[in-house]
């Protein structure tokens, strides 16, 4: 199973197993998802690593 490196809005970085809807284009939805984060235990936006420098 592949895991994608996240950033979520308080700065937290970490990895998940499942970042949903990856399959659609970033014009669509943009890149970010709403995912709990291990670091502060609630539901935050978070983008891919690679995508928070656009």
């Amino acid at each position: 199973m592949e895991r994608t490196v996240v950033r979520c809005a308080e700065g937290h970085v970490f990895s998940t197993a499942s970042f949903p809807m990856q399959h659609l284009t970033v014009d669509r939805i943009g890149p970010g998802r709403l995912l709990r984060c291990p670091r502060c235990a609630r539901l935050r936006h978070a983008v891919p690593v690679g995508a928070d420098k656009r």
